[in-house]
Parts: structure tokens; sequence; C-alpha cells
């Protein structure tokens, strides 16, 4: 089993990072390896929504599909794998703070397949993609290059 936790404080309003980074369809402007995201249905994310990420994971192209669980804006988002290679949950957490939003997450997941066999290697990959990925939003929410709509 892996378990990752990561928090990050962006100097944005949280209603402005909350639907930022629930939107699924920015997910390839601050996930390294994403190449591709589809979501179902398209339009307004909620729960039951279903989005499959085409990304590239230690080498290899992976895809998978998450099914939104728990949706309550703007403090917090939860989503299951409900196929893929790594079955498991993110729950990411939002908390308005004097000088932003503190954005905490937490990945719980299972390593099947042939990363079975590599899962220190693979957990310690997924912990330095998602600190870079953090960052990489940090970056982004910060310096307002990227246009958010609620």
């Amino acid at each position: 089993m892996i378990h990752i936790e990561e928090r990050i404080s962006i100097n944005r309003p949280i209603e402005e990072v909350f639907a930022y980074v629930s939107d699924f369809r920015n997910t390839s402007q601050w996930q390294s390896g994403v190449v591709d995201v589809r979501l179902t249905p398209e339009g307004p994310v909620g729960v039951g929504t279903r989005a499959t990420f085409v990304r590239v994971f230690l080498g290899r192209r992976l895809e998978l599909t998450v099914e939104l669980i728990e949706y309550e804006p703007p403090t917090k988002q939860t989503f299951k794998t409900i196929a893929g290679p790594l079955p498991g949950t993110v729950s990411r957490r939002f908390e308005p703070t004097a000088e932003g939003t503190t954005v905490s997450m937490v990945i719980e997941a299972q390593v099947g397949g042939l990363f079975a066999l590599a899962e220190p290697l693979v957990a310690r990959s997924l912990r330095r993609a998602v600190e870079a990925d953090f960052g990489t939003l940090k970056d982004l929410l910060e310096s307002r290059e990227v246009e958010v709509s609620s």
C-alpha cells in the first residue's frame, strides 16, 4: 500500500484554487506526465463525474479512470480509481488562510501488475511527482498565468 501526504500554501483565494484544481480539464497544466484528460459527462464537475487520464509514468503510458465520490466546494474533493493499474483514492482538502489557501492531499494506492514488484520505486517516484506538481500548481496560480473559471 502506498500512502502519500502533501501540503502546500498558495497565495490565492480558496474559491479560485478549488475551482482550478477541481476541474480535471486543468490537470495537464500542472501535473507532469498527463497527456490527455476526458470527462464523462462533459460539463460541470460534481459527484459521479468520471475522468480518464492518459499519462506517462516511469516510462510507461498508463490510462487511469477515476470517479469523484466527494465534492464539497470550496473545501473538499475525493476521487477513487475505477479502472487502471493503481487502485486507490485521492483526497484533497482546501483551507483558507490569512495569505490564501492551504491544499492538503492524501493518496492511498494499491500497486498492481508489473508495478507490484517495484512498489518502493513507484512510491518514491509518485511522491517526487506530487511534490513537483504542487510546486507547479503554486507557481501557476500565484503568477496568474492561468485563467480560472468558476
